[in-house]
């Protein structure tokens, strides 16, 4: 089978084009032929080896998120069937319940992902898609939807009426707003582009700063509040913006901590998190049982991935290179049909 894998050593310029047997599912396994896979900002991390030894060993297939059909199944297979599209779980081993260290280990580092045209997992690492969904939508909901997921409806309990901010138009982001929105909550973006905030307001944005023209945007970001403060941040950008959204985060709200896009680094006053009781909680995607409670939400409310842009199985290089521009306006994502 063709794959796509990282050799030799670190970095975009050791991704190589190449083949690997043809793997065979075994008692309680499942093999899916690849359709499509999609790219998150841990890719970049990963390539880097930017996790540690927690990113795993070389060669390495690269990509946690992939959508495929079930073309084999081993013995005492009960759980899906040939002929039907599933997602791999970003965490295999996570089905539900609390986490572990054995319960996070992730595709695409420090397990094989799914740049590869074959993939076997066992059966319970693995779920199905909203039919309706293209192969490219469905790819991107392991983990961007399942993370944005996690925040506001697993650790997070988001209200009708609630003030949501949310940071950016990246997978993550998009999702926050859509499933904020279907909650019933009011979402306030922050962006550096005013042609992407014109499409966050079409998308359901209720109010929108410019960050760029508004650098100390946590002020502007808490008057759309009418001064009250967030119930809940989606805090994707890190060590640049914790500080800001520690000032615009009301009393007793939550700042769930995903990304570390600006830097790894905690700025901000504790002062400021013990004080006022506020939340923090770390979100590492989800569980598999958190994924299929998200997808009928999906399938009952026609939530529609944004998907910006899809490159061929061979272009995963320039893949990496767009997403790392930042010029994006959801998931970038990989065919693997050419």
């Amino acid at each position: 089978m063709r794959v796509q894998q990282i050799v030799g050593d670190w970095g975009l310029e050791h991704v190589e084009r190449g083949t690997l047997p043809d793997p065979l599912p075994r008692r309680g396994e499942v093999l899916l032929r690849m359709r499509a896979s999609s790219l998150n900002y841990r890719d970049l991390v990963v390539l880097d080896r930017g996790y540690g030894a927690q990113t795993g060993t070389l060669p390495l297939v690269p990509l946690s998120d992939g959508v495929g059909e079930v073309v084999a199944v081993g013995e005492d297979v009960d759980r899906v069937a040939v002929g039907e599209r599933v997602c791999p779980m970003f965490f295999p081993g996570w089905i539900a319940g609390e986490p572990d260290p054995q319960r996070l280990r992730s595709l695409g580092g420090p397990l094989d992902g799914t740049m590869a045209e074959y993939l076997r997992l066992p059966q319970d690492a693995v779920a199905r898609v909203p039919a309706w969904l293209s192969d490219e939508q469905a790819a991107s909901l392991p983990c961007a939807a399942l993370t944005a997921w996690s925040a506001l409806a697993v650790l997070g309990t988001t209200r009708p009426g609630d003030h949501v901010l949310v940071q950016g138009s990246g997978g993550v982001s998009l999702f926050a707003l859509q499933f904020a929105r279907l909650f019933g909550a009011k979402v306030t973006v922050i962006s550096s582009s005013d042609e992407k905030i014109e499409r966050l307001r079409a998308m359901g944005a209720c109010a929108a700063v410019n960050y760029r023209d508004t650098p100390d945007w946590a002020k502007a970001a808490r008057d759309t509040t009418g001064g009250r403060g967030f119930d809940q941040i989606v805090e994707v950008g890190g060590e640049r913006t914790l500080p800001q959204s520690l000032r615009c985060i009301r009393t007793g709200g939550t700042i769930s901590m995903i990304g570390v896009l600006s830097g790894a680094g905690i700025g901000g006053s504790i002062g400021q998190v013990v004080t006022r009781a506020v939340r923090l909680q770390g979100i590492t995607v989800g569980h598999r049982d958190a994924f299929e409670a998200m997808c009928r939400a999906i399938e009952q409310h026609r939530v529609e991935p944004v998907v910006d842009r899809v490159f061929g199985f061979h272009e995963l290089v320039d893949a990496y290179r767009y997403l790392k521009s930042g010029r994006h306006f959801g998931k970038v994502c990989i065919s693997h049909r050419d």
